[in-house]
């Protein structure tokens, strides 16, 4: 039996059984859905060797091929499995950690994130360091053997559920834009650390803002030398906008399955042009696929990755405009809440591609916006002037 049959077969037992009822649940502008029950999920995929795949088997992982890798993402899609609580700890800290880590590190930290018991959040972007990341003026200085942390983060994706911060700050006093900065593992459980949820236009509370008022970290918790985070962090980034969209896309053909069977339920499928948009996305979500695939076959993440944020961040925004036109004039209007009363908001409940529609409209910001992701591919992949 292959790895895609093997697991086949084992998510099909494992999601009609104790798990039958997380099927479904989480992903964009839906995080709050189950996270408990997720988080159960995720260690009973790590217990049963389905998280981080790639890896070595020393941390937990199998050392699979690519192709077995896609696989497993193809099946779990068809499986209708839960979105992933672990993501930004499978898909980016932990491979930055793979390859900038030292041994110690990657025993200490490896482990918990393929079993499913820690999770992370990415400390990157600031009030005034979005999409110019080089402007990071969080700080952090060495005291006493540890890191000594103060400043704001904002847009953090579950940092309110996140054991540990990956943290871009600037530890060289008078450095200036790329240089200086260095890239901290943070504890989140510790004084000094407060986390804000920011509510969003689906009423949920997915971002927040992360205050470091003197957070403490020990000194040995930061990848490469001090001074060297932006390389650090350009190669995160990289993986974020490669190989962990293979796994963002399990989601996204979910989210296309349900637009195109609103389609079919409220007839918008008879109309030619709505017909060709729900053809042309699901075209597009295939290429998207194959291009995940090209980047991941190269021996590291360089500025053309920024090709798959732009592609991604695009489509999806499409997607959302597509979910609300196949519901017709019924997109336009919030569903009762259960007792038949506006909630605190004045709005009634937004459904599932309402929430699509409204939580797509921010992916062409976070991350990186696209026109910063145009420029990059401009001038670092094609050589263009700036």
């Amino acid at each position: 039996m292959g790895l895609r049959e093997e697991a086949g077969a084992w998510l099909e037992e494992a999601l009609s059984g104790e798990f039958a009822h997380v099927r479904g649940l989480g992903g964009p502008g839906r995080e709050h859905e189950g996270h408990e029950l997720r988080q159960a999920w995720e260690r009973h995929l790590g217990k049963a060797g389905w998280t981080c795949l790639g890896w070595p088997e020393r941390y937990g992982g199998r050392a699979a091929s690519l192709e077995d890798q896609v696989a497993f993402y193809e099946e779990y899609a068809r499986a209708d499995a839960p979105a992933r609580v672990g993501h930004i700890g499978e898909g980016l800290i932990g491979p930055t950690i793979l390859e900038f880590g030292t041994d110690e590190q990657k025993d200490r930290f490896l482990p918990p994130i393929q079993r499913g018991d820690e999770l992370w959040c990415q400390g990157y972007s600031e009030p005034e360091a979005g999409s110019d990341l080089a402007n990071v003026q969080t700080k952090a200085h060495l005291e006493g053997g540890e890191w000594v942390v103060t400043g704001q983060k904002v847009w953090t994706s579950l940092a309110h559920v996140a054991d540990w911060c990956f943290v871009l700050c600037r530890t060289e006093p008078g450095s200036q834009r790329h240089k200086g900065l260095s890239y901290l593992l943070v504890p989140m459980d510790r004084p000094g650390v407060d986390v804000r949820p920011i509510v969003q236009l689906t009423g949920t509370s997915e971002f927040n803002e992360v205050f470091f008022d003197g957070a403490r970290t020990a000194a040995g918790n930061i990848l490469g030398a001090p001074g060297d985070g932006w390389r650090v962090a350009m190669a995160t980034l990289g993986y974020e906008r490669g190989a962990s969209t293979l796994g963002q896309q399990i989601g996204f053909r979910r989210e296309l399955a349900r637009v195109v069977e609103t389609a079919g339920r409220t007839g918008a499928i008879d109309d030619p042009v709505l017909r060709d948009r729900l053809v042309q996305s699901w075209l597009e979500l295939e290429i998207m696929r194959l291009n995940a695939l090209r980047m991941l076959r190269q021996p590291s993440p360089g500025p053309e990755v920024s090709i798959a944020k732009l592609y991604w961040s695009e489509w999806h925004r499409r997607l959302g405009e597509l979910a609300q036109a196949v519901q017709g004039k019924a997109g336009l209007v919030a569903e009762p809440t259960q007792d038949g009363r506006p909630d605190e908001s004045g709005q009634g409940e937004f459904n599932e591609l309402q929430r699509l529609y409204l939580f797509s409209r921010a992916d062409t910001i976070y991350a990186g916006s696209s026109e910063i992701q145009r420029n990059i591919i401009a001038e670092r992949t094609l050589g263009l002037p700036r």
